[in-house]
């Protein structure tokens, strides 16, 4: 059974909640490709993961929405190195950086105001638009 993952002191992803699965990688690696399984593929019961806030959870939820199996566990693949261990560790490590994403809040959108200058350079060029278009119609009635 594979160790839980933990994201800082109260999130942790329990052991029970983590599925591996290996497969052989694709791409170069020579006769390592043929013969070792060095790819891991990693499943992440999102439910089961302790320490999270509710806002927290939903925004887990959003950040992992594209990488859901049909039975809605998060899928984590890696197949960097050619080394089972290490693809595991970074596979365990994209895990932990979406939980930390999760864990920081966005902040809030402050409203703004266009500035003096900016408002001028849109009235402006509307009217250079306008002047263009203008030019373009067949003045009727000069014939």
């Amino acid at each position: 059974m594979p160790d839980p993952i933990r994201v800082g002191f109260v999130v942790v992803v329990p052991a029970a909640a983590i599925e591996v699965r290996t497969s052989r990688s694709s791409g170069p690696g020579g006769q390592n490709v043929n013969k070792v399984a060095s790819k891991v593929d990693l499943r992440v019961d999102l439910v089961r993961v302790v320490g999270l806030s509710a806002a927290a959870r939903r925004r887990l939820e959003q950040l992992a929405a594209g990488r859901r199996d049909a039975a809605g566990r998060l899928v984590v693949t890696s197949q960097r190195t050619r080394d089972q261990a290490r693809n595991l560790e970074d596979a365990r490590e994209k895990v932990r950086r979406l939980l930390r994403r999760s864990l920081t809040a966005p902040r809030p959108r402050l409203p703004t105001r266009a500035t003096a200058a900016s408002r001028e350079r849109r009235l402006s060029e509307k009217k250079r638009a306008a002047d263009r278009k203008r030019a373009r119609s067949v003045v009727r009635g000069e014939d």
